[in-house]
């Protein structure tokens, strides 16, 4: 893979070449995901190629999941709030002509990375996939579903760490 680098976006990226085909991302990240960071709402983070052109982005916010909807196993150990801290990955896209190089995989790991390096309390990274394609993707980097919810999907921060090479 190509070397590239993440970092927050700001306003001296060029949006305007992003594709991943999918309207409703490419829309967010040209129209959007900066009113959304200005707003609290999101985190937006890019990935950024050798000309430094985005290559794929992905949303952070804060979020929680309901203690007694996860494993037992893993919740054993943990205080018995109602709802135990995560952070939402809201949106995760990749560059059309980056498909299949891994960047994908490669954004949870800066997600989960980027969320322990600033010291956020986050027991596990959550996402919510908008179809049935994003699902297997997701499901396939270690994430599972979230008992009583459709769609919702989690991952211990301690698994997606350990997945990144990172403890």
């Amino acid at each position: 893979m190509t070397a590239f680098v993440t970092e927050a976006l700001s306003r001296d990226h060029d949006r305007s070449t992003f594709r991943c085909d999918i309207e409703a991302l490419d829309r967010y990240l040209k129209q959007f995901a900066l009113q959304d960071m200005q707003r609290r709402l999101a985190g937006c983070f890019v990935a950024l190629g050798d000309t430094r052109n985005i290559i794929g982005y992905y949303t952070l916010a804060a979020t929680s999941v309901a203690l007694d909807a996860l494993p037992a196993d893993l919740t054993k150990r943990l205080p018995r709030y109602q709802g135990i801290p995560a952070v939402l990955i809201g949106r995760l896209a990749v560059h059309a002509e980056w498909r299949g190089r891994g960047l994908g995989r490669f954004l949870v790991a800066d997600a989960a990375i980027r969320t322990d390096r600033l010291g956020i309390g986050a027991f596990a990274l959550v996402v919510d996939p908008k179809d049935s394609a994003a699902q297997a993707f997701y499901e396939a980097v270690g994430f599972t579903r979230i008992a009583g919810d459709s769609r919702r999907l989690f991952v211990p921060m301690a698994t997606a760490m350990a997945a990144a090479g990172k403890r």
